[in-house]
């Protein structure tokens, strides 16, 4: 939400500053989004209406780091369904400077999605948006071997 490095701040810089603007008022009413809980603002110069803002959590141990991945995956569904949006891209939470290993993140990511998914959502589409190559063969090794 502060437009910094990693994908936040791809997303500030090609938003513009209305992204920015929200994102501040957010913070002046609410405080800092906490781990594990998303807030939206509009899409600004992007080709989206909505963008869904995240924090996940700082890798500490499995234990303690996946149910606020888990939970910070989940509540950008329950927010993209509640804004009506038909597909929502993600990146890997968390795996950039919060430091959560890549393979444990996407188990954590894919089973996250899953699980929501199995109880019912009005999504058409959830993708996962891979910037890297070993980013995108951690999510299919995971994904292999939940399919299993």
């Amino acid at each position: 939400m502060r437009g910094g490095g990693g994908v936040d701040g791809a997303i500030h810089r090609v938003g513009g500053p209305s992204i920015n603007k929200e994102c501040q008022e957010y913070v002046s009413e609410h405080g800092t989004l906490p781990p594990g809980k998303a807030m939206w603002t509009h899409g600004g110069n992007l080709p989206a209406l909505y963008v869904i803002h995240t924090v996940g959590p700082i890798y500490k141990s499995e234990e303690e780091s996946a149910p606020i991945l888990t939970s910070a995956y989940q509540e950008s569904l329950r927010l993209a369904e509640r804004l009506k949006v038909s597909s929502l891209s993600f990146p890997s939470i968390s795996t950039g400077a919060y430091g959560y290993p890549l393979d444990k993140a996407a188990s954590v990511a894919l089973r996250a999605i899953i699980d929501y998914l199995r109880e019912g959502s009005s999504l058409e589409l959830v993708q996962f948006v891979c910037f890297a190559k070993d980013t995108f063969d951690a999510y299919k090794e995971a994904l292999e071997k939940l399919v299993e």
